[in-house]
């Protein structure tokens, strides 16, 4: 049940990782202050604000906007954080609100990465304060509590900052308002009212990415169907506009030229990086834990760097560069796609108001008025080309010099790491599930990471819709011709699909395994007609799956039977912290369950079950890889519907199917296939087979 707080009321989280979703009555600046035991704060790195977004453990929007959401890990903050205090604050920039009484009371609430509410707070009683500290979270005696605070300020954000200890609060206060104007042409418009009795479902979505948890390129998906949100494990829950507010906002009076002015900085200064000092004697060979440079032309921009992100690792600084490359390219796909907009819209206003009069219509002045709106409309649209150019070498350039840096868990099958693959001692922070690109720029691919554990499944569709959402034919081909199995001529047909999901599936299943250590993470099948076996020989040869599933109708229920029973039995161990009575015989490795040509085989018994292990199943170690044609599904009706929600939709083929929930872009996403021909799959199987084998 939802807990509906008042001032200064608390409450127990019963979860670490959270969300904090805002909503107001017009656009405000959300940020994050990180304090000690007594409320004090260390520095101005102990801030997340627009201008330094991410923070160890959080992440705030950018922007200023009626709505956002802030993703919390508060197991990853530093141990001297004990307070998480949600400050909201207007903006000087947008010539609206200049206090908070002039508008509806924000409402804040905490909820969990599925969007259950834990508890809510709204923000009554505030008048001429500018400046708020709306909720904090708070550690004692080894728990987390959420406060409702509604400590407001007339002096802004200033004197909310002097209020916290901080010295330089005017210096941050001013950088503060300076990043939201870099942003303020992004803002969200205020929502519409909401109707009396509605729902208060949250938006899905990174990432990703995405599309949740911790931010990641993995998106939500744009496809009708809502099974293909994606916010699973690792989708980026980024804080902004959705498809349709940011589609509203880019056809109004938008800016002929990108919002950011200028290249892409690759000091990252939006991006709040600390760049590793180049090593004095540095390596020629980039290494995941190397940083792989590029000179700097002697009066050139600054060049890229592999792990100039900010992190504790370079694992992790490398993940959150390729999470910065992926925002980068959003926005400025998102300004070019404006501006053109802006151009045409401008052009129809143009021609309009010259051919109002019905006697310029013929003859010269006719002629003369349309080839000057074509003419200027040629001219935006070329300045908006020019600059996402700029930007886009240069993000290619990045890519060149981040991708050979990568380790096996985020590197293409393709990558020469995988030929000095080692088992790994621990499992990573997040693995590679495809890749993803926009029609703007073909050869530039960003690695859709999602974050380790999963925390949803995935489902594979191999039916005919995998093709409706397809992009346009020339990146269609790209694509193709990338896969890792040979497709034949034309689009593949329904038994080709069905070969290529199967494949994919257990390209996924390799990489799963590969990024565990040996014994951490095992697979089994469900294969009731037995037609998977081809594509399951790379398991079953290295061992990984001991032998080809059983078919039938008795395999599907084995299979289920014996993780349902593990499921049941790992939650009752965790909730009566009893983990050392689980039976000798329970496999601790973490299970992920394929599940190939869904629903054949399975009865109303095994339906439940699946349904089951896809809702409780992630949170024990157990987690589902469905190979599925959903159109054959709908004899059951809306029961599986759930099912589909709760599963990250992608496809064996290239599929434009894919939204981030911060501009909405449809991403085409690309499966993590191995090169036609290549063995890597099966020499890397086989090495983690030996790893298994050595005492």
């Amino acid at each position: 049940m939802t807990a509906e707080l008042v001032r200064g009321q608390n409450h127990l989280l019963d979860r670490t990782r959270v969300e904090i979703r805002v909503a107001a009555g017009g656009p405000v600046v959300a940020g994050v202050m990180l304090g000690d035991a007594q409320g004090r704060l260390s520095g101005v790195e102990a801030v997340a604000h627009p201008g330094a977004p991410r923070r160890t453990g959080i992440e705030v929007p950018r922007q200023a906007a009626a709505e956002h959401r802030i993703a919390v890990d508060l197991d990853a903050l530093p141990a001297a954080v004990h307070r998480v205090s949600v400050l909201l604050a207007l903006p000087s920039t947008t010539g609206a609100l200049t206090t908070f009484g002039a508008a509806a009371a924000p409402a804040v609430a905490v909820t969990g990465l599925d969007g259950t509410a834990l508890a809510r707070y709204t923000l009554t009683g505030l008048d001429a304060e500018s400046a708020v500290v709306a909720v904090e979270l708070y550690r004692r005696q080894g728990a987390w509590k959420v406060r409702a605070v509604g400590q407001g300020y007339a002096g802004g954000l200033p004197a909310m900052l002097h209020d916290q200890g901080l010295p330089q609060a005017a210096e941050l206060a001013a950088e503060i308002e300076q990043a939201v104007g870099l942003g303020q042409a992004r803002a969200v418009p205020a929502p519409a009212p909401v109707a009396a009795g509605r729902s208060e479902r949250p938006v899905t979505g990174p990432a990703a990415p995405p599309a949740g948890d911790r931010p990641s390129p993995a998106p939500r998906t744009a496809s009708d169907d809502p099974a293909a949100s994606a916010h699973g494990a690792g989708a980026a829950h980024r804080a902004g506009p959705t498809a349709d507010q940011t589609a509203a906002s880019e056809t109004g009076a938008a800016s002929p030229t990108p919002p950011a002015a200028g290249p892409v900085d690759y000091r990252h200064p939006r991006r709040r990086s600390t760049p590793t000092p180049p090593d004095p004697a540095p390596s020629p060979a980039a290494t995941p834990s190397t940083p792989a440079t590029v000179p700097a032309a002697a009066d050139g921009p600054a060049q890229p760097v592999a792990g100039d992100a900010a992190g504790w690792s370079m694992e992790e600084r490398l993940y959150n560069q390729v999470w910065g490359m992926f925002e980068d390219l959003a926005r400025s796909v998102a300004a070019y796609r404006s501006a053109a907009d802006f151009a045409a819209s401008r052009m129809e206003q143009e021609l309009d108001e010259a051919l109002a009069d019905p006697r310029n219509r013929l003859g010269t002045a006719g002629d003369v008025a349309r080839a000057t709106a074509r003419d200027r409309h040629a001219t935006l649209v070329t300045q908006a080309r020019a600059a996402l150019d700029r930007d886009l070498g240069q993000l290619v350039a990045e890519s060149q010099v981040v991708e050979p840096a990568l380790p096996p868990a985020f590197a293409r099958w393709d990558s020469p790491v995988w030929h000095g693959y080692q088992a790994p001692q621990e499992r990573p922070m997040a693995l590679r599930l495809g890749d993803l690109h926009l029609p703007e720029v073909l050869d530039l691919r960003i690695p859709m990471l999602v974050r380790l554990p999963l925390e949803r499944g995935l489902w594979i569709d191999s039916g005919p819709a995998a093709l409706v959402h397809g992009g346009p034919d020339p990146e269609r081909e790209v694509g193709r011709r990338e896969l890792g199995s040979a497709l034949t001529d034309g689009p593949p047909d329904e038994a080709e699909l069905g070969r290529l999901a199967m494949e994919t599936a257990v390209a996924i299943a390799a990489r799963l395994l590969a990024v565990h250590p040996p014994g951490d993470f095992a697979v089994q099948v469900i294969d009731p007609a037995g037609t998977a076996a081809p594509a399951l020989a790379p398991l079953v040869e290295s061992g990984a799956l001991p032998a080809l599933p059983a078919p039938g109708a008795q395999g599907v229920a084995s299979v289920l039977e014996g993780l349902t029973r593990r499921v049941d039995l790992v939650q009752m161990a965790v909730r009566h912290r009893a983990a050392d009575s689980l039976p000798p015989d329970l496999d601790p490795a973490e299970q992920l369950l394929i599940v190939h040509d869904f629903p054949h085989g399975f009865d109303d018994r095994a339906l439940t079950r699946l349904r089951y292990l896809a809702d409780e199943g992630p949170a024990v170690g157990v987690h589902l890889l469905m190979v599925a044609d959903r159109a054959r599904t709908r004899e059951y009706g809306p029961v599986l519907d759930p099912l589909w929600r709760s599963l990250l939709r992608i496809t064996p083929v290239p599929d434009a199917h894919l939204a981030d929930p911060w501009v909405g872009h449809a991403w085409t996403y690309e499966p993590p296939l191995a090169p036609a021909g290549s063995q890597v799959v099966r020499q890397v199987l086989g090495q983690l087979a030996a790893a298994r084998r050595t005492p």
